[in-house]
């Protein structure tokens, strides 16, 4: 095995302890067919250049699609003494068709082939966190809609503060899927680059044709720099940071969903399919699937921090380091296409309690502001007009009664200014009817929240299909894989 792979330097075989550090096919076997993809690119530009014969590439592609073949029905056994997938591939191929599958590695190093694979993965599952982002969309649209009546507390500092719509609250957590739908547009863009043809790090003697490579690989562009090729780990950086920032607003969702499914504040149910019980307390319901999110959340932000300080001193070109950067991205990419999952089943199946959520309103303060504003429009300083409401707040604090409760009499004695109008503008319904300002909470503006998000998804829609039939070549499901055991866990 050694002699395959790196010739006769070495005089004595790898500690087993050191080889199991070092493996990482246990993992890297995600990207077998991304591997075999790239091989037999590879492959076909070496022959079209001259630099291996036809026979030898009808050898090469028979052998890897045997190969693949055999790892797609689970009867390929990876090996750790080979430490990766490129290896596990390249000696299988080779024991198989013999000295054309040795000419395979020609004018290519397992530095520019390992970053192609993870390109090609990347790309490949962005273009699937794309539609598991859009079904989220979409079910915060849809709850919206189905709720779009409901008037529930807007809070600030965790405190009541003015009604808003249940619809508006929702389509605040769809602008911010669109806008972490925006990031992962950056994110593909990044991916989409081959880095074939770089080699170890130099580049290589012989006529090869990297753009011809890359476009057989559906590949938009190639790295321009053969040193940069093989050590930028931007795209991968990239990619965490916003599948951090995506699950940093799935658990703010999960935090108020957690709140408002309390006794407590009671303003919504989760369907039993996306709740747990208690061992113990046969009355509990508890928000598991939300705490999960929120406590993942964590999780994905490590890989961020992780691989940031795995690139932050490493020298060009090449480093093992950079070994690091898989495991990481590969649990983000699960961890935020689970959740995204979950939640566009959970958000369509919850109930939203509007009677409470309306009686909570009926007993507070959040119509506040609204009377500061008619006396406001009446000609009274603003900050006036909000002494005079603040005084009224707390003689009804005082006096166990909310601003509604007031009589003609009582309003007078705060101000000359009431009338009776000052009723209805207090009704909850009005002081949400009434914020019709661009991107507020009135019905309207709603309304038109929900047509641009729609439209918007649209957009989206038709980049992800462009993305999908981009990658469609690689279309892959891990489940049957046979991982090899490493003292790594």
């Amino acid at each position: 095995m050694s002699e395959m792979m790196w010739g006769g330097r070495f005089q004595k075989a790898e500690e087993r302890s050191a080889l199991d550090f070092n493996a990482s096919v246990s993992y890297d076997c995600r990207m077998y067919k991304e591997d075999i993809a790239g091989s037999l690119a590879h492959a076909s530009m070496l022959a079209d250049r001259g630099i291996i014969s036809k026979e030898d590439l009808e050898k090469i592609t028979g052998g890897l699609l045997k190969i693949k073949k055999e790892i797609d029905e689970g009867r390929f056994a990876f090996s750790v003494e080979l430490e990766d997938v490129h290896m596990n591939v390249e000696k299988r191929l080779t024991d198989d068709i013999g000295d054309a599958g040795a000419r395979l590695h020609t004018a290519r190093s397992r530095n520019d082939q390992c970053a192609a694979d993870l390109h090609m993965y990347m790309r490949r599952h962005i273009a699937k966190l794309a539609e598991k982002l859009i079904a989220a969309e979409e079910a915060l649209i849809g709850v919206s809609e189905k709720y779009k009546d409901v008037i529930l507390p807007g809070y600030t500092h965790m405190q009541r503060a003015q009604p808003v719509l249940f619809a508006h609250h929702m389509m605040a957590y769809c602008a911010m899927l669109q806008r972490d739908f925006e990031r992962l547009t950056g994110c593909y863009e990044m991916a989409d680059a081959s880095p074939l043809g770089a080699c170890a790090l130099a580049g290589t003697t012989y006529p090869t044709m990297p753009k011809e490579t890359a476009e057989k690989l559906h590949f938009s562009k190639c790295y321009g720099n053969s040193l940069d090729a093989v050590s930028d780990r931007d795209y991968l950086l990239q990619f965490l940071s916003f599948a951090s920032i995506c699950m940093m607003h799935l658990s703010r969702l999960s935090e108020e969903l957690i709140l408002w499914s309390t006794g407590e504040f009671g303003f919504i149910e989760l369907d039993d399919g996306y709740s747990t019980g208690s061992s113990i307390m046969p009355q509990k319901k508890n928000p598991d699937i939300c705490e999960l999110v929120r406590g993942k959340t964590g999780r994905v932000y490590g890989h961020l921090t992780a691989l940031l300080t795995v690139m932050k001193g490493l020298p060009l070109a090449y480093d093992k380091d950079m070994q690091e950067d898989k495991e990481g991205v590969f649990d983000a990419i699960d961890t935020l296409g689970f959740a995204l999952d979950i939640y566009a089943g959970m958000l369509g199946t919850m109930t939203v309690n509007g009677a409470r959520t309306r009686a909570v309103l009926e007993n507070d303060f959040s119509n506040a502001t609204d009377m500061a504003d008619y006396l406001a429009k009446k000609g009274l300083p603003f900050r006036r007009a909000h002494a005079v409401v603040g005084n009224a707040v707390a003689y009804c604090i005082e006096n166990r009664k909310v601003l509604l409760d007031l009589t003609m009499e009582e309003f007078k004695k705060m101000s000359p200014l009431f009338e009776t109008d000052i009723y209805e503008v207090l009704q909850i319904e009005n002081c949400v009817k009434n914020r019709d300002s661009y991107g507020g909470t009135g019905p309207k503006q709603v309304k038109r929240q929900q047509r641009e998000a729609k439209k918007i998804v649209n957009r989206q829609k038709k980049l992800a299909a462009e993305w999908k039939e981009a990658n469609a070549f690689i279309a892959v499901s891990y489940t049957h894989l046979t991982l090899p055991t490493t003292s790594r866990v």
